[in-house]
């Protein structure tokens, strides 16, 4: 029994400590996945991190100044250092409203912003991202915005009202580092400079009238001075009458002391008065002119800066407008070579048609004589007469046609009777007119043709006179 009793006792006892055990293990492992938050860094948990409100998956959850408990195999953690960041911003050419370029050397501190927002930005955006690629992601984003605002600031602005060109510069760069998780906190503005010479022209004028207002000053306080000295003067004056007054005796050695020290005083004060006349017109002489000097030299800046203003506006203008009208006259030229390239064409077309239409007609035409040649024989001289013995009729009436139209409304002749034969004059007339009518014989010889023999034959006799009437025609021309 008493050994029964001693084994129930062990096992409880190791029963015991395995319970104790295993709670150990699960506090350590509890306590190993309860993460803490420094406070110079901000713990992100990606992974199972629950739903927005609009129901859609969070991408992470920040934690800045806390703990939180990071569930094993589902979420993951990570660090966000909220160190400041030093950037230096060398803008170089920057564009100011005056269109004068600047250069603008300065320094912005940026750091990673604790805001709700902001910081899921920044867990979203930069995290895993090395020191150097945040330093160049912000540097970009810097430069843009620092540019932006350099363009909307005259440089009077720029240089004299520095509270509100930070203050400008605040606005813009902060708006935009908030998008990626950063916030601004310092921007350092070293210096500012230009091309141009118009900031040092800008110093060089306030310098100039300083040393005026320096020297108008002096020369105030000369005059009060000066003042102040003839009003002692006056009363010691006043006093040492009345002394004098009052004392009798030794007056006439007392007035006679007084009154050379009365002219050595104006003779003192007297050049005294010069040396400071002098002094001051030299003074005001040196101010004029460093003034002037300084209004020169912001007339030349403004004067080149109107100048390029003036080519900007102007002759860029001026250059496109050329442009456009070169445009606008090569494409009229295109135009019109283009519609005289296609009236050529047509023309060419139309004369190419006209020119195929004839060659098809003088084929037909050849083919036709070739044909007619054979058919006569294949001699020409036969298809010639047979086209001539084809077209008699219309030759004939061609004579009948040459004296038909002719009309004789009256003719008067005084015949003597000396006709040939005893014949009347007026029978010969009559004849002569028809005898004028080119013969059908005639007309086969002035062709150099000879008619067939099948038309009619003509006798010598006939053709004897026609031969006579030409030789004269024949000598005539050799006279001529």
């Amino acid at each position: 029994m008493k050994l029964i009793g001693a084994g129930a006792v062990v096992g409880v006892v190791g029963i015991i400590i395995a319970v104790v055990v295993a709670l150990i293990s699960v506090i350590a492992f509890v306590a190993s996945r309860f993460k803490k938050c420094p406070s110079d860094k901000i713990m992100v948990i990606y992974g199972s991190v629950g739903k927005n409100k609009d129901g859609t998956a969070r991408s992470s959850k920040c934690i800045h100044g806390g703990a939180s408990f990071v569930w094993p195999f589902f979420q993951a953690y990570s660090f966000l250092d909220l160190t400041p960041i030093s950037i230096q911003v060398d803008l170089r050419n920057a564009l100011s409203r005056q269109n004068i370029r600047i250069d603008v050397p300065s320094r912005f501190t940026v750091g990673i912003s604790t805001e709700s927002g902001v910081m899921q930005n920044a867990a979203e955006r930069l995290l895993g991202l090395k020191l150097g690629d945040i330093q160049d992601l912000a540097k970009d984003i810097i430069l843009g915005q620092l540019r932006l605002v350099i363009a909307l600031m005259d440089i009077e602005e720029i240089n004299t009202d520095r509270d509100k060109f930070q203050e400008a510069i605040f606005r813009n760069v902060e708006v935009e580092l908030k998008k990626i998780g950063l916030r601004l906190i310092n921007v350092n503005v070293t210096d500012i400079s230009d091309e141009s010479g118009y900031i040092e022209a800008l110093g060089k004028e306030a310098a100039a009238k300083a040393i005026n207002d320096a020297k108008r000053s002096v020369a105030e306080k000369n005059r009060d001075g000066s003042i102040g000295e003839a009003n002692a003067v006056r009363d010691e004056r006043i006093e040492v009458a009345s002394a004098n007054s009052s004392a009798v005796e030794g007056e006439n050695e007392s007035q006679a002391r007084i009154s050379q020290s009365n002219a050595h005083r104006r003779e003192i004060e007297a050049e005294a008065e010069r040396a400071a006349s002098v002094a001051e017109k030299i003074a005001e002489a040196n101010a004029k002119k460093e003034a002037y000097k300084a209004q020169q030299e912001a007339e030349m800046a403004r004067a080149e800066r109107e100048k390029s203003t003036l080519e900007a506006d102007v002759i860029v203008k001026q250059e496109i407008e050329k442009r456009k009208l070169e445009l606008q006259a090569e494409a009229e030229a295109e135009m019109v070579r283009r519609k005289a390239q296609g009236e050529a064409d047509a023309l060419r077309a139309m004369k190419e048609a006209e020119a195929q239409g004839l060659f098809e007609v003088l084929s037909k035409q050849a083919l036709g004589f070739e044909k007619l040649v054979k058919a006569a024989g294949g001699t020409a001289d036969d298809a010639v007469k047979m086209l001539i013995s084809d077209k008699l009729q219309e030759l004939v009436a061609t004579q009948v046609e040459a004296i038909k139209g002719i009309k004789i409304d009256k003719v008067t002749v005084w015949d003597s009777m000396n006709g040939k034969d005893g014949t009347p004059a007026t029978a010969n007339f009559l004849s002569g007119m028809f005898k004028a009518v080119p013969p059908l014989n005639e007309l086969f010889k002035m062709t150099g043709m000879k008619m067939p023999e099948y038309l009619g034959k003509v006798e010598e006799a006939e053709a004897e006179p026609v031969k006579e009437a030409k030789a004269p025609a024949k000598r005539s021309k050799e006279t001529n």
